[in-house]
């Protein structure tokens, strides 16, 4: 049986204030000992849930975060995080902790962002009030078919939409940068025109060789799902078209893998049906990451489990799986990455993001080796069910999240941030912003503008 994926998220029901802390509740504290995880732990894998919105257990809460999909690391150690139900980017480090404060509200044209892209060079410029122009710090695709960049200077409470295809019917539902010889281009995966759609280091768009992108071999009714740079190639996901051509359609067997260069050459079909279901995420696993060491692993959006693939063969291994011995199975699974060593964020940790709950909640964490933890001494996040009371949990009426304290400044002055909007203290290190003077969530809310209806 076939099952549409869920995408849009408008309307998403939220849970009432006590609900949500009583999830906090269950969620917070919730670890194993490193002595109940002994003999469990060779070629396991532990899922910890760092933030949710409420609707499943997580160590933080925060409301804002309504189904999100893609994942960007940044330099400064920041985890932006492309919210697709509240049409909004939360920023958190390696361990949840909220980095941005709802003080900084940025509009995304279109609303409903999927992909994200971090820029770390000086191209895809945006244009600020000034007059001078100011490199794209992140780029957004959303499903409105509208491809935004924002940057502190260019846009302080606004992305600005360079791309506009939205009368032509695209929906974007992944975004890469990558080079090809000497410049940089822009790859989107229209979902609704079954097509790449490739712009330029100045966001225009590039006419292709007839056959780039192509591949002959697909079935019809297939489209590109998600993209992803990886090691210089765009290795692109396929899931099948719903019958408007918006949505994919979940169920086994249900989705492809292909590898072609910046060009739009096909280099090979890397993997064909089987367990893909689905599948949008990708990362390629570091030298470190037990029996997936090396190996490609593709985030099923169907079923929410994540295969693991031989790079060079596309030979299928296996699934990731908890100490229990069965696959980990994150309802409604998005992007997944590893991370850049920075902010708690180590290069052997895979973040994902899921929309559980048909895509009406959300929820960010991280998955580790078993034998990793444990040979650290560090305590093994275990899942609690609802209605069940974890060891340690926090008590009855503490916040779900800690209470920052308000940036302090001198008279008259303005808070030093970096490129990404965030505050630093004099020495040059992030710190939680907080410029109202109010308690804060830690969400950089990215806000679509309102349309007619």
């Amino acid at each position: 049986m076939n099952d549409t994926v869920p995408a849009r998220t408008g309307g998403c029901r939220r849970l009432s204030p006590p609900a949500l802390g009583l999830l906090a509740i269950l969620a917070a504290g919730c670890l194993s000992s490193p002595a109940a995880l002994a003999g469990k732990e060779v070629g396991a894998y532990v899922q910890r849930n760092l933030v949710s919105d409420g609707g499943v257990p997580a160590e933080h809460v925060d409301p804002e975060l309504i189904n999100p999909w893609g994942i960007a690391l940044t330099a400064t150690g920041m985890v932006w995080i492309a919210s697709n139900g509240n049409s909004g980017s939360s920023v958190y480090d390696g361990l949840g902790n909220p980095l941005h404060s709802p003080s900084l509200a940025v509009d995304i044209p279109g609303g409903s962002p999927t992909g994200i892209a971090s820029n770390e060079g000086a191209d895809f410029a945006l244009p600020c009030p000034d007059g001078t122009v100011d490199p794209a710090v992140f780029i957004f695709a959303t499903e409105a078919g509208v491809i935004s960049g924002w940057s502190y200077r260019a846009g302080e409470t606004k992305a600005i939409a360079m791309v506009d295809n939205s009368q032509g019917g695209a929906v974007y539902k992944g975004v890469a940068i990558a080079a090809n010889g000497n410049s940089r281009f822009l790859y989107a995966t229209d979902f609704h025109g079954g097509k790449i759609d490739v712009f330029d280091n100045v966001f225009q768009p590039v006419t292709l060789p007839a056959g780039a992108f192509k591949d002959p071999s697909l079935p019809a009714g297939f489209a590109p799902f998600g993209i992803h740079n990886i090691n210089g190639n765009l290795y692109v996901t396929y899931a099948k078209q719903d019958s408007d051509k918006e949505d994919g359609v979940a169920g086994a067997g249900m989705g492809f893998v292909n590898i072609f260069n910046a060009d739009g050459r096909l280099v090979r079909r890397l993997a064909s049906r089987g367990h893909l279901n689905a599948p949008w995420g990708m990362a390629m696993a570091p030298a470190d990451f037990g029996p997936f060491s090396n190996h490609l692993l593709v985030a099923n959006v169907g079923d929410g489990k994540i295969n693991a693939y031989d790079p060079a063969s596309g030979e299928f291994k296996g699934e990731i799986r908890g100490t229990d011995s069965r696959p980990l199975a994150i309802d409604g699974l998005w992007g997944i990455c590893f991370g850049n060593g920075v902010r708690d964020q180590p290069t052997n940790a895979l973040f994902f993001t899921a929309g559980p709950a048909g895509a009406n909640h959300g929820l960010y964490g991280r998955i580790e080796r078993a034998d990793g933890l444990l040979a650290a001494g560090r305590a093994a996040p275990l899942q609690t069910q609802p209605g069940e009371q974890p060891l340690g949990g926090a008590k009855a009426g503490e916040p779900a999240l800690q209470k920052v304290k308000a940036s302090e400044g001198g008279d008259g002055e303005k808070p030093l941030r970096n490129e990404d909007g965030a505050l630093l203290d004099a020495q040059g290190q992030g710190q939680q912003d907080n410029a109202a003077g109010q308690d804060t969530n830690g969400t950089l809310n990215i806000h679509a503008p309102k349309t007619p209806d």
